[in-house]
């Protein structure tokens, strides 16, 4: 296996770590090296070091799915490489970890986890095989989404074999409709223990109503699974995701049992290898909703996409500290293109997002993911005669460009080699030499050749492409929210996003466009960045008159605050496994609200501390209509309809160590003399250019640069094309402009 493991690059007091807490303590005295952020993606797996001068690195070393760690070790050892120090050195005066990976969403991709039993109302045993209608077209194209033809379900987690039912019904307000039949629930679960299942599943109409049920089933199976020496876990949904919609609910604890179970012996065995190394510290994960948990964490499944959540989180840090309140956040890896929004200064949840082709019920940072990326395979369609991008992709293994990768089929990389655009002596710090010479020989057989094209042409038309198609996604996303690209700063981040960020940006009008030097890294920095953070939901139906009388609004808020009071409590729970106390722990209440008969609910944030009369609801309300006038129009407001509260939710975060942007002086434009690299020939519509090649590293605060010029950094390549030009600030991000 080719090892990715070599320097990547060092940028001095750009980052400064702030913790009152360790302060205290006397830690910044000890130690040097800090925060150690892991982003183990598909292709590479970015390390984010800081130390506590405020230096940081990142190492690149390429993913190892069957044995995380060895892909964590070798980026950490290539990022310390260049502090002349090891692994073994700083990592004792680790203050904190956070770790983002894919693991769990491969095996939920690849339906290779636990042997599941599922226990369902007797009458709907097939409710989870059937599906929701709508998983049978998830990831698709929209032409495929409109072909019914093309349309099939995946097998399920829990095969129909494995899946029994047990007489009881409670309707939705949360009435026993037919009481618990208690004597069939021996024989239902002793089948399940029969047919050698490693973990079981309960889920029960409504039961985040009327709980009893699923817990006196849950009772009686971990009775019988400890009198008969079996190794099962028992997961009521109840415990886990006491929310609406029967179908997300019921995927989300199978996803708990046949997915996350089996991820947490991966995370602890890297935890392992890190305290093996000399680290001392609980080691956090990257979670759906933007902040991180433990490994020992109840609801693990929560951290099933994590990687892309960091680059979302990194920009929200990154725009808090530069005071920009609406970001829209691009993301370009190996494989993907990610794209989210920041809208005054926070983070869209999706409550109901779907994942590996489920329909699931996490609280997951909104954002839209698609197959195109710089590995993304180019072919021409046989059917059209047309280019078409992925969705699949080379990954780490680059392209046909890649004397090693063993690939035949033509990649973006292959194309920005022919072009120009990148140093093939230089890929990766030069640890892979890239052939321009494989990678013209492909391009011309499999693209050029056939669409009547010279190579160069045929090469720039893939580009233009992936960049058309880039701007297409972000475009439609902004405004399918109501909104227009002059309202947002637009993030360009991740290994690909800096060559192609001028492409899918021009023309749309953003207010700024901003580059991080350490884009490369991005995703990594976000975890460093992240609080540590549980959230909590409990789904509730609290309907309340636009008129109603005192009492009536006193008993809604009661139920609010009762609900709230039990999810604090979970939250405190899962602190206390990390040794945190109660006053350690800042709580913030939230609550979702629409009006009565509507479709869709808010997430707002309570402008209360604790529910006590008749004034909070007003404020509870006030908070809502203020922020659905944001959302839709103030002509939209419907207080006649009345308020449903539709959920309560608890987030608890304790203070850790984060980076913290510093400000460096100013110098001037003209870049300097050791920054300039020379020149190369890059192709570039229609044309070959002589282009400027600049080190990224060796450029200063003020520095402008014109088109047409190639910034390089051995992790990342950012192009400055004709009709644009760029200018680094005083906190190391570039900022691309599109001139008139």
């Amino acid at each position: 296996m080719t090892s990715f493991a070599t320097p990547l690059y060092k940028v001095g007091t750009v980052l400064a770590l702030v913790s009152s807490k360790h302060e205290e303590r006397g830690d910044f005295d000890l130690a040097k090296s800090q925060i150690l952020a892991i982003d183990a993606g598909g292709t590479m797996t970015d390390t984010f070091i800081i130390d506590e001068k405020g230096d940081f690195v990142v190492g690149k070393a390429q993913t190892t799915p069957d044995d995380e760690h060895i892909g964590l070790l070798n980026s950490s050892k290539d990022a310390l490489d260049q502090w002349d120090s090891s692994v073994k050195t700083e990592f004792p005066n680790l203050l904190a970890g956070v770790y983002s990976g894919t693991a769990m969403l491969n095996r939920l991709v690849a339906r290779v986890g636990k042997k599941v039993g599922l226990v369902l109302n007797k009458g709907m045993e097939d409710t989870h095989r059937m599906g929701r209608g709508v998983q049978s077209h998830l990831g698709y194209s929209y032409a495929d989404r409109i072909h019914v033809n093309t349309h099939h379900f995946d097998e399920p987690l829990v095969p129909r074999k494995w899946t029994v039912g047990v007489t009881e019904r409670v309707d939705l307000f949360g009435n026993v409709v037919i009481p618990l039949y208690e004597h069939e629930i021996e024989d239902a679960i002793q089948k399940l223990i029969d047919d050698g299942v490693e973990a079981i599943v309960i889920s029960l109409l409504h039961s985040y109503k009327y709980p009893i049920h699923e817990r006196i089933i849950r009772d009686v199976a971990e009775k019988m699974i400890k009198e008969q020496n079996k190794e099962i876990k028992v997961f009521a949904t109840t415990d886990y995701y006491p929310v609406r919609k029967e179908s997300h609910r019921t995927n989300t604890t199978i996803v708990e049992a046949y997915a996350a179970e089996p991820s947490r012996k991966t995370l602890e065995k890297l935890e392992q290898s890190l305290q093996d190394n000399g680290a001392n510290f609980d080691l956090r994960i990257m979670a759906s909703h933007g902040g991180t948990i433990s490994i020992q964490a109840n609801e693990l499944a929560r951290t099933a996409v994590s990687g892309p959540i960091g680059g979302m989180v990194g920009a929200k840090y990154l725009s808090d500290n530069l005071g920009i309140k609406n970001v829209a956040c691009s993301d370009i890896g190996g494989t993907s293109f990610d794209i989210g929004l920041i809208t005054e200064g926070d983070l869209a949840i999706d409550s109901s997002p779907d994942m590996a082709r489920l329909v699931l019920s996490l609280p997951l940072v909104s954002m839209d993911t698609t197959g195109a990326g710089t590995g993304s395979y180019v072919r021409i369609d046989p059917n059209y005669g047309n280019l078409t991008l992925g969705p699949d992709s080379a990954g780490s293994l680059v392209g046909v460009c890649n004397p090693e990768s063993g690939i035949e089929t033509v990649t973006v990389s292959d194309c920005h080699v022919v072009l120009g655009l990148i140093n093939p002596d230089n890929f990766i710090g030069g640890t892979i030499q890239l052939s321009r010479e494989r990678a013209y020989q492909a391009v011309k057989e499999q693209v050029a050749d056939p669409l009547g094209l010279s190579v160069e042409d045929a090469a720039f038309g893939v580009t233009e492409l992936l960049e058309s198609q880039l701007k297409n996604y972000l475009e439609s996303m902004i405004l399918g929210k109501g909104y227009s690209p002059s309202q947002y700063v637009c993030f360009s981040y991740g290994g690909g996003g800096p060559l192609h960020t001028a492409g899918y940006t021009k023309g749309l009008g953003f207010e700024d466009i901003l580059i991080p030097a350490w884009a490369a890294g991005f995703s990594a920095f976000g975890c460093g960045a992240a609080d540590f953070e549980y959230r909590y939901d409990k789904t509730l139906d609290l309907n309340v008159a636009e008129k109603a009388s005192d009492d009536q609004i006193i008993e809604a808020g009661s139920e609010l605050q009762a609900a709230w009071d039990e999810l604090k409590a979970r939250v405190s729970d899962e602190f206390h496994k990390n040794g945190y106390t109660g006053d350690e722990v800042k709580y913030r209440l939230l609550f979702r609200m629409q009006y009565q008969g509507q479709l869709n609910d808010l997430e707002i944030e309570a402008p209360i501390e604790v529910f006590e009369n008749v004034s909070d609801y007003r404020k509870l309300v006030k908070a809502f209509e203020d922020t659905y006038e944001k959302v839709y129009a103030k002509s939209a407001l419907s207080p006649e309809l009345g308020y449903s509260i539709t959920a309560a939710i608890v987030r608890g975060v304790v203070e850790v160590a984060q980076p913290k942007i510093p400000k460096e002086s100013l110098t001037e434009e003209t870049p300097p003399e050791e920054s300039y690299l020379g020149t190369r020939d890059v192709y570039w519509d229609g044309e070959w250019i002589n282009a400027d090649i600049y080190e990224m590293e060796k450029l200063l605060p003020g520095n402008k640069l014109g088109s047409f010029s190639i910034i390089e950094s051995t992790a990342t390549t950012l192009v400055v094309p004709i009709g644009f030009e760029t200018y680094l600030d005083e906190n190391r991000i570039f900022h691309l402009k599109e001139l008139d």
